[in-house]
């Protein structure tokens, strides 16, 4: 009985996450100068390209990593561990990103409103990149904790795995 009402539970919840992603998307689809990928990655806590530089300089993306868990023989405690940043991660790049959403939608008001008010327009494309870039601090911070957790072996294998090997100096530190 508990895992039907368990699984109720997940159905319900479930539902519920997807009926919400999927109108912050319609809502943001009156942003031109973003595609409707974007708008959802965005809102998502997609990578997109944000740790681009850490992965090719070995340090390890969590969602990756958890993705080649078993390839890269990841202990019990190296699986939560991962997991734990990677959710700490997706909750503050999705936090961020409905934020950076929000403040391109205001920066379309201006164009859309044949009204340009430049003070207001430079604010808030500052506030924009501001925002945008602790969207990426956040990715790279994750894959900073990630190569802490993962053996120098590890770090290599995934290396490997992910197309990178030969590529780049392997100078880290492991707790």
């Amino acid at each position: 009985m508990k895992f039907i009402s368990f699984f109720i539970f997940i159905c319900v919840f479930s539902s519920l996450v997807i009926a919400n992603t999927d109108s912050s998307i319609q809502q943001a689809s009156e942003i031109k100068s973003l595609s409707n990928n974007e708008v959802s990655g965005y809102l998502n806590g997609k990578g997109m390209g944000f740790s681009k530089v850490a992965e090719l300089n070995s340090f390890p993306g969590p969602r990756h990593v958890l993705d080649l868990a078993s390839e890269l023989n990841l202990s019990k405690q190296q699986i939560n561990k991962t997991s734990a940043i990677y959710h700490a991660m997706k909750a503050k790049a999705k936090d961020y990103g409905k934020q950076f959403i929000e403040k391109e939608k205001e920066i379309e008001n201006v164009f859309s409103n044949n009204g340009v008010d430049l003070q207001k327009l430079a604010l808030l494309t500052k506030e924009s990149a501001e925002i945008k870039a602790h969207i990426r601090l956040s990715h790279l911070e994750a894959h900073i904790s990630q190569q802490m957790v993962l053996s120098k072996k590890q770090i290599e294998k995934y290396d490997q795995l992910r197309g990178y090997s030969g590529t780049h100096s392997h100078t880290h530190k492991h707790h």
